[in-house]
C-alpha cells in the first residue's frame, strides 16, 4: 500500500514537533516519536502505559547513521547490519553521550535497528531529509503499537483500536510480513565477549552465527543477572486478556470437551488439522510452518480475545529450534493472559 507524499510531509512535521505516529514496520506497528526527544518519548510511556525504566528500540534510516547512537562500535555490529539491515535485527551497544536516558530505560546501552517495510523506511528517510528530529539525530523510536503487555498490532486498525485518540496519526502500510518483534542481540560487551541472544526473533541464533563466526550465548546458558533491560523480556508479555492454555495436539479434544462442558465458552487455535467431537465456540488455523504462523499469530489471538471466549486454547507448537521465537510470545503471552 502506498501512501501519499502529503502523509509523510505531515508525519514528519508531527515528530519534529514531538508528537506521536504510528508507522508498520515487517515486524509489528511502531508508536513512533523523536527519540533524542525526551518529552516526546514520554509521550510513547504515557500512551502505552509502560514503565519508563523499560528501555525503547530506536529506528535508523541506514547503517550509516549507527555511530550518532552508539560509542565503541565492535566489528561484529558492522558485520551484521551488513548481512541483515534493513531487517528484524536490533543491536544492543553502548550509548553515545547525546543520546537521552529517557530513550535507553536509564542504561548506559541502546537498541537500535533499520527497519524492512518500505512505508517505515521512507518516513525515516524522510525524517531526516527534514533535519532528522533533534539534534539533528535522525533516530525514531518505536514499541509496538498497544497497551503495554497486550497483543501487538500487525495492522493499522489494531492500532486504532488500542491507542485511539493517543497518536496523532498512524501511517498504514497494511499487514505486517513478518509478524512477531526483532531479534534482539547484545553487542554491549565488545569484541572481547560473545553476543548475547536477548529476545529470539526472525533471524535465528544459527543465522547469526553464518555472519560472525559464533553462536551467540542463549538464555539457558547464560549466567544472567547482568545483560541489559530490553524490550519485551518480561514473563508475561503479548497477552490477551482472555486467558490463555497451552495443549499438546493429543489433549486437544479432551481440554476442549471439559471447558464446553463447565458452560465455558472456548477458542481454539490450531496449526493442524483437527477433527472434534465437541466444538469449540470459535476457532483459527494457522500454517503450520513458523514463519506463516508468526505472520498470523497476534492477529488471531486478537480475533480469539475479541470473540467472547472464557478461554483461549492454543496447540502446542514443535520443540524445533526454528519455532524458537513463536515459543517465546506463545509463552509469554500465557503468563501475560492469567491463569485459565
Amino acid at each position: 500500500m502506498l501512501l501519499m507524499t502529503q502523509e509523510f510531509a505531515r508525519a514528519v512535521e508531527l515528530l519534529q514537533a514531538g508528537e506521536l505516529v504510528a508507522f508498520p514496520t515487517e515486524t509489528v506497528y511502531g508508536l513512533g516519536a523523536d527519540a533524542a526527544n525526551p518529552q516526546a518519548v514520554a509521550k510513547i510511556f504515557a500512551a502505552k502505559g509502560r514503565p519508563a525504566d523499560h528501555p525503547l528500540i530506536v529506528h535508523l534510516p541506514g547503517a550509516a547513521f549507527l555511530d550518532r547512537w552508539a560509542r565503541d562500535i565492535p566489528a561484529v555490529a558492522w558485520e551484521l547490519a551488513e548481512a541483515f539491515w534493513p531487517g528484524p535485527l536490533t543491536l544492543i551497544l553502548k550509548r553515545a553521550p547525546e543520546v537521552p536516558y529517557a530513550v535507553t530505560g536509564g542504561q548506559e546501552t541502546v537498541g537500535v535497528r533499520v527497519p524492512a517495510h518500505p512505508v517505515a523506511l521512507d518516513l525515516l528517510r524522510a525524517y531526516a531529509q527534514a533535519g532528522g528530529g533533534r539534534n539533528g539525530m535522525c533516530g525514531i523510536a518505536a514499541p509496538s503499537a498497544n497497551r503495554f503487555g497486550r497483543i501487538s498490532p500487525t495492522d493499522a486498525a489494531h492500532v486504532q483500536e488500542e491507542l485511539g485518540n493517543s497518536v496523532a496519526l498512524i501511517l498504514d502500510g497494511g499487514p505486517c510480513l513478518v509478524g512477531i518483534e526483532s531479534t534482539i542481540i547484545d553487542l554491549s560487551r565488545g569484541d572481547e565477549l560473545p553476543p548475547r541472544l536477548l529476545r529470539p526473533g526472525h533471524f535465528t541464533p544459527e543465522q547469526i552465527a553464518m555472519v560472525i563466526g559464533i553462536l551467540p550465548e542463549l538464555p539457558e546458558v547464560r549466567s544472567g543477572g547482568n545483560e541489559p533491560r530490553v524490550s519485551g523480556s518480561l514473563d508475561a508479555h503479548y497477552a490477551p486478556l482472555t486467558p490463555m492454555r497451552l495443549v499438546a495436539t493429543a489433549q486437544l479434544p479432551e481440554v476442549i470437551s471439559e471447558v464446553r462442558k463447565a458452560g465455558r465458552r472456548c477458542g481454539l487455535l490450531v496449526r493442524t488439522r483437527q477433527t472434534l467431537s465437541v466444538l469449540p465456540h470459535s476457532q483459527r488455523q494457522l500454517p503450520d510452518h513458523p514463519e506463516g504462523y508468526a505472520r498470523g499469530l497476534y492477529a488471531a489471538l486478537r480475533q480469539l480475545d475479541q470473540a467472547g471466549n472464557d478461554v483461549i486454547v492454543v496447540e502446542d507448537i514443535p520443540a524445533d529450534s526454528s519455532w524458537g521465537a513463536v515459543a517465546d510470545r506463545l509463552r509469554r503471552a500465557a503468563c501475560g493472559s492469567g491463569s485459565a
